[in-house]
């Protein structure tokens, strides 16, 4: 039987959670192809790949996070592609629910699920950053309508409801270049502002299905101690709202940026 989905797991220098995100992905109900993708090879990563007969795939291109990622998708062969974080774990039903919805409607951009926090080590489902993005996302629970680009971008005006290492592409309906960029943070909002123009649904599955790493070390962290991000959030609102509204939002939305601090 074909097999429909890839994880791409993209590694970036020496994470300690690497191993657990690669046992994770290789522990599915259904059973994808795994690839690791890198820009930053090592012994580490390379360990981990003969330990798990994995292929590495070396970016030797145009580095940053947004070519990264563009590289990531383009490692996948099959249909369906998710670019696992290093950092993240995806639970044993992720792919299975993903290779689903895809039959269901083959037209869609992109496929995402809920997803829940992991806070030294503890799953959280439920704190203000996460109920808000549940409350944004609501409009595209409705199949019929998340097709229509004014219900895909009413998960963006506010801010970016779609957690990047919950989804998954489909390679067939979306541009080459997804994320290339020159931003450091906001990557991800910029590349679902660009795919929600395109005809296609954003399938929203309203069930946790992966869990997001918050910790001090982590890049996002980094880059919000930088603090570059503001610029960043009223660059892309721009997009969606009159500049002097979308200055507003952004400084309302920058108090996020707190519950990304692990106390």
């Amino acid at each position: 039987m074909e097999v429909l989905h890839t994880f791409v797991v993209l590694a970036y220098k020496e994470s300690h959670y690497l191993e657990e995100c690669i046992k994770s992905v290789l522990n599915q109900k259904y059973q994808s192809k795994v690839v690791i993708a890198t820009s930053t090879p090592n012994d580490y990563i390379t360990s981990l790949a003969k330990k798990y007969k994995l292929e590495i795939k070396e970016n030797t291109g145009k580095k940053g996070i947004g070519y990264d990622f563009d590289f990531a998708i383009h490692c996948g062969d099959t249909e369906l592609v998710t670019v696992a974080h290093q950092d993240d774990l995806y639970d044993y039903e992720y792919s299975d629910y993903m290779v689903r919805a895809y039959q269901k409607q083959p037209n869609s951009l992109i496929l995402f699920p809920d997803y829940y926090e992991i806070r030294k080590e503890k799953k959280v489902y439920n704190n203000l950053n996460l109920i808000i993005k549940k409350i944004l996302l609501f409009p595209l629970r409705l199949r019929g309508l998340s097709k229509f680009k004014f219900m895909k971008r009413s998960a963006l005006r506010f801010g970016d409801a779609i957690s990047c290492p919950s989804v998954t592409f489909v390679t067939k309906n979306i541009p080459k270049d997804v994320f290339a960029s020159d931003l450091k943070c906001n990557i991800d909002w910029y590349a679902w502002e660009k795919l929600s123009r395109r005809k296609g649904n954003f399938y929203y599955i309203h069930k946790p299905l992966m869990g997001h790493r918050i910790y001090n070390e982590s890049t996002t962290s980094e880059i919000l101690k930088e603090n570059g991000r503001t610029k960043e959030d009223y660059e892309i609102l721009k997009k969606f709202w009159p500049a002097p509204i979308a200055k507003l939002i952004a400084r309302v939305y920058a108090n996020s940026e707190r519950s990304n601090n692990v106390k």
